[in-house]
């Protein structure tokens, strides 16, 4: 019986209006920054996972590049794109609110601390959950098992006893079946489902058949 609920961020409750490719080259733009392909900036992102911001991720990306820009000023440019364009789906904020009539559900989110908590405030979703947890202050990010651990401490339930849900078949699917966790793999247009998880749902399916779905596993 599941009795709690992990969220992914990120491309399952939220999505950008715009690709990140193009908010990130808009934010590069913007500020004179050299321009960087999206892989460089995901990578650039996983070496730099338990940070307070975004700094280190583009003081990593502008190391070998001449540019009066500082790092600081790039990650202030892609936060406020990203900000300015994000959407959650539609009655994402009510399915988290009427699970937890039944659920503990908590977040579960990679990326700097500093920049998940903006879209959070930003969504007005700062106590929707029972709990939130953002790599940047944890030791590892997903995923590692120390990050899914975390999260079932806060959630005060056992492995076999949580679900978590997620858009990446490796950091979430991966990390939480590692766990012995359930998982839920939400895919958008063009992604591939993830073998080894235990549903897959479409990410615009996600609101109406997940509180049934819960219930079968």
């Amino acid at each position: 019986m599941i009795r709690a609920v992990g969220f992914d961020l990120d491309y399952t409750l939220v999505v950008p209006e715009r690709d990140r490719q193009t908010l990130l080259h808009e934010a590069s733009e913007s500020v004179d920054a050299p321009l960087f392909d999206r892989q460089a900036y995901l990578d650039a992102h996983r070496r730099n996972l338990s940070n307070e911001t975004r700094e280190p991720i583009f003081e990593d990306l502008l190391k070998d590049h001449e540019t009066p820009v500082s790092p600081a000023e790039l990650s202030e440019a892609y936060q406020n794109a990203i900000n300015n364009s994000l959407i959650a789906i539609d009655g994402a904020a009510r399915l988290v609110t009427d699970l937890r009539k039944e659920y503990r559900v908590g977040l579960l989110t990679d990326g700097p601390i500093e920049a998940q908590r903006a879209k959070l405030e930003r969504l007005g979703w700062q106590d929707l959950f029972d709990t939130v947890l953002i790599s940047g202050s944890l030791p590892a990010g997903k995923p590692d098992h120390r990050a899914f651990r975390s999260l079932l401490a806060e959630l005060d339930t056992v492995p076999e006893e949580a679900v978590y849900i997620g858009d990446h078949a490796d950091l979430d699917i991966r990390g939480a079946k590692d766990m012995n966790m359930h998982a839920i793999h939400v895919v958008g247009p063009g992604d591939d489902p993830s073998p080894i998880a235990d549903v897959v749902l479409k990410r615009d399916e996600l609101v109406t058949r997940l509180p049934d779905v819960l219930k079968t596993l």
